[in-house]
């Protein structure tokens, strides 16, 4: 397997894993990683998690943005939680992790492109998202409903009227309250059902859909 080779393969993909390369090329698969390797060390492939690399910019033919990684990186997942809350301007901070929900065991990559953090959610619950654009290409992420039920869901503890008020939500707008409720049912948590009326009582409260102080 020659460099060469492999950018003609792989130059057009988010990343690509070994299988992929087995497959592809006569070389045995101790060879294959021992030529990965020697290209990690030279900056040529980045090492993603074990098994799944990426091109260098240079040789890479598309843009490799973290939150289009999320969804390759394990699958199926959709991002959710506080990165699809920021991605939808409800809440004033920059989120760094990109939060992703997994009917897989949950994980978490640390690697150059970034941090990747992936919850584990029953599979019936796994719903609620949809495919947008994002930097030219599409991502999976939960729609705004979703994403306030999977953070409460998968966040310890009764979300009480001020700790909500603490997250500091704006854009409250956008929120469709009966699909919120239709989604909570789905979950069949009182919890949540709890949580959302209590979420529904904030939002009439804040006249404009700024953020709750």
């Amino acid at each position: 397997m020659k460099y060469e080779e492999l950018t003609d393969l792989a130059g057009g993909l988010v990343c690509f894993d070994l299988p992929l390369l087995v497959q592809a090329f006569p070389d045995r698969r101790p060879a294959v990683l021992l030529q990965l390797s020697r290209w990690a060390t030279q900056g040529k492939v980045i090492p993603l998690r074990r098994g799944v690399y990426t091109l260098a910019d240079r040789a890479r033919k598309i843009r490799l943005d973290p939150a289009l990684l999320a969804q390759h990186l394990r699958r199926p997942s959709y991002l959710s939680g506080l990165w699809a809350l920021g991605f939808h301007d409800m809440i004033p901070e920059r989120v760094v992790v990109h939060t992703s929900v997994t009917p897989r065991l949950p994980t978490r990559f640390d690697n150059a492109c970034g941090a990747f953090e992936y919850r584990h959610i029953k599979q019936p619950c796994f719903f609620g998202y949809e495919q947008v654009a994002y930097g030219g290409s599409t991502i999976l992420v939960a729609r705004p409903e979703k994403a306030l039920l999977d953070h409460w869901h998968l966040s310890a503890g009764e979300w009480t009227k001020d700790r909500l008020a603490e997250m500091r939500y704006q854009n409250m707008k956008i929120v469709d309250h009966r699909r919120l409720q239709e989604y909570a049912a789905r979950f069949e948590r009182p919890r949540l059902t709890r949580t959302v009326e209590r979420w529904m009582q904030l939002a009439e409260e804040c006249d404009d859909g700024d953020v709750i102080l």
